[in-house]
């Protein structure tokens, strides 16, 4: 039997970049102790119909011929949600979005990636395409490890240990928003993935 190739694909936040600490964790570990694991981190679009249509682009290029997984942060979360949703990956979710169309309400307006240094608007028909992307019900609780910070100063960690109730999940008091110590579980993201 000719199993194909692994592929990760972390999937980074609201106003972040492949440069983020986390994305550069996974490489690294992969990278020291995985080579054989392909590791893609793309830079996601600021809109929300634009970040998917990119995503779902690049896992039709990727599908037929890797084995593909997900690591999501935030808004990262947020996104393979919606992308396990179609296409069934398993995904590690960390400190993830569950309703991120009502906390970017507060964000309306000029905005700026501290990383890229990008400016753009954030408005209302884009809490409108974000609420489209949500995924209600949880079909394959397995698929999902969440990895979550109750010191998150950003998000309610309360709704996600809600929303992935039947998922594994690694709960932690204190921390924050960035998930202090992540590098921790980079061995143990990889095994769950199956990759």
């Amino acid at each position: 039997m000719n199993t194909k190739p692994s592929l990760l694909l972390y999937i980074h936040g609201f106003n972040s970049s492949p440069l983020s600490y986390k994305a550069q964790v996974v490489c690294n570990y992969c990278q020291q102790h995985r080579p054989d694991i392909k590791v893609v981190v793309p830079q996601v679009p600021c809109y929300p119909e634009e970040a998917a249509e990119t995503l779902k682009n690049l896992v039709n290029q990727l599908q037929s011929e890797y084995n593909i997984a997900l690591v999501g942060s935030s808004l990262g979360g947020y996104l393979s949600t919606w992308l396990n949703h179609h296409f069934g990956f398993k995904a590690v979710l960390v400190n993830p979005a569950v309703r991120p169309y009502e906390l970017l309400q507060d964000y309306l307006g000029p905005q700026q990636n501290p990383y890229t240094h990008e400016q753009y608007t954030l408005e209302q028909q884009h809490i409108v395409q974000l609420r489209a992307l949500d995924i209600a019900h949880i079909q394959n609780p397995d698929d999902f490890w969440l990895l979550q910070q109750e010191g998150d100063e950003v998000l309610d960690y309360r709704q996600a240990v809600e929303k992935y109730r039947d998922s594994k999940q690694t709960v932690e008091s204190g921390g924050d928003h960035s998930f202090v110590g992540f590098e921790r579980f980079a061995a143990d993201i990889v095994t769950f993935l199956s990759l």
